[in-house]
């Protein structure tokens, strides 16, 4: 038998008074609300529920990209601060950098999420998340390292050239690696990404490689970069990736324990759950 609907009440429960004799409106908002003509189901809410499992699995791949790179982003500077006598970066490239890599990330939102993800609630999970940061970040410095040592030891850079150098590679790796974090699967296969986050990310690293070869390139006290640095950063970001997919793939096969709880609900679990208000316990507590 369906369902009644609001827009067809089964009572003739109405307002005992009008407006007009003082009620709160508050009550005739309500009023209208339920009586609103809305579907015969209840899928929208359903509809509802999946965005909202959607919204919160793509806030969890901007918050593990963030923590982790910028964990990494700031060990490379402090060992770089040690050892160099001048800043390796100054304080606004640092600000333009985090400029261009917040608004690539602004296209999150529309990316895609893996079916797992929608088929059970997720939960906030500080420990995971600081064990994400601490198992991902060193990896970035590793190559932030290794950019320093390129430009030290083959181009012989001073101030400008080593931060015009850093800037590029760092901009150029922690916004690549969001193909990478924003799932489980194979990034290449298995689990594609919007095309407006694609789009973003290639354009936020074009800009980069661009500003230095720009006029804007001593406003922002950056030195143009020779044609072999470029070489060797393309070879640096594909090595960074699929180091990092490497990685993806050992800190997930970790125990269950050390991973955020995933709940999967079956065919059986619904069974159960609709069978449980006709159990001799539910209907003892009515």
């Amino acid at each position: 038998m369906p369902l009644p609907t609001t827009s067809q009440p089964t009572s003739t429960i109405t307002p005992a008074t009008s407006p007009d004799e003082g009620s709160p409106s508050k009550i005739y908002e309500v009023w209208d609300i339920l009586h609103a003509p809305c579907p015969k189901d209840l899928g929208v809410l359903a509809d509802g529920v999946t965005e909202g499992r959607r919204i919160f699995a793509n806030t969890i791949k901007y918050v593990l990209m963030g923590t982790s790179s910028n964990f990494g982003n700031m060990f490379s500077a402090a060992a770089a601060s040690a050892v160099l006598s001048f800043l390796p970066m100054l304080p606004g490239q640092i600000l333009l950098n985090n400029l261009l890599y917040d608004a690539s990330q602004l296209a999150i939102p529309t990316d895609r999420v893996d079916p797992e993800q929608l088929q059970a609630p997720s939960h906030w999970d500080i420990a995971f998340i600081r064990r994400f940061m601490v198992f991902f970040g060193p990896i970035s410095s590793l190559f932030d390292f290794l950019t320093f040592a390129l430009m030290l030891g083959a181009f012989h850079a001073g101030a400008a050239l080593f931060q015009a150098g850093w800037f590029v590679e760092s901009l150029a790796t922690q916004t690549l690696v969001i193909f990478a974090i924003r799932t489980r699967r194979s990034p290449l296969t298995r689990s594609r990404p919007s095309r407006p986050l694609l789009l973003a990310a290639f354009a936020t690293v074009t800009i980069g490689v661009v500003l230095p070869l720009s006029p804007l390139s001593g406003i922002l006290g950056f030195a143009s970069l020779p044609l072999g640095f470029f070489l060797a950063l393309a070879g640096m970001v594909i090595a960074y990736l699929v180091l990092i997919e490497l990685a993806k793939r050992l800190f997930f096969a970790e125990p269950e324990g050390h991973l955020p709880h995933l709940r999967r609900r079956g065919h059986q679990h619904r069974i159960h759950r609709r069978a449980a208000r006709f159990s001799i316990g539910a209907q003892q507590t009515r």
